[in-house]
């Protein structure tokens, strides 16, 4: 059976991985308008259904994985701890578009969030660190993000998104056996 044995209702897992009952909270928007450069960070963007997010400078295509990524909010102290910081890490240093806290992101792969009223991503991976949290985070900056780098998700449908915005987990959709 195709993971996440969402159409199972026999399955202990299928029901372990459905119960999702808390919400999730906005805390930070980033973007990068420029390749290799400082994300800028804003109160509220515009989220272009299966492209990116108005003003980004990555292009991914139609149908990408990676449209836009999230980090969990709650990581950024265990990061800023790992590299010996005083406090969390900044969000805008980790290269990614939204800090999402409430919510277990890991949990959430394969599934679909709302973020807002209007937009719906799909979680579709993991988003490993790179080689550049060395030169953003230092020596072992690498390190202290791996299990912590996020995700990755696609657009499903846009719309603008708000720092405070609320983010739910939609329930599965069942597809019908081919």
């Amino acid at each position: 059976m195709p993971f996440p044995f969402f159409g199972d209702d026999k399955s202990t897992i299928a029901r372990l991985l459905s119960t999702l009952p808390q919400t999730g909270r906005i805390e930070w928007i980033g973007i990068r308008p420029v390749r290799r450069e400082p994300l800028v960070s804003l109160p509220e963007v515009e989220v272009l259904t299966d492209k990116h997010l108005r003003g980004d400078h990555a292009r991914p295509k139609p149908g990408g994985k990676r449209q836009v990524t999230l980090i969990q909010h709650e990581h950024l102290a265990a990061v800023g701890g790992f590299l010996g910081l005083d406090g969390p890490v900044e969000p805008g240093r980790l290269r990614r578009n939204l800090a999402i806290s409430g919510l277990n992101l890991l949990a959430l792969k394969n599934r679909q969030i709302q973020l807002g009223e209007e937009v719906i991503l799909e979680i579709t991976g993991e988003c490993h660190p790179c080689s550049r949290m060395e030169e953003e985070l230092g020596p072992g900056g690498y390190n202290a993000m791996r299990g912590h780098g996020g995700l990755t998700a696609r657009i499903i449908r846009g719309g603008q998104i708000r720092v405070g915005d609320v983010v739910r987990v939609l329930e599965p959709t069942i597809s019908a056996p081919a």
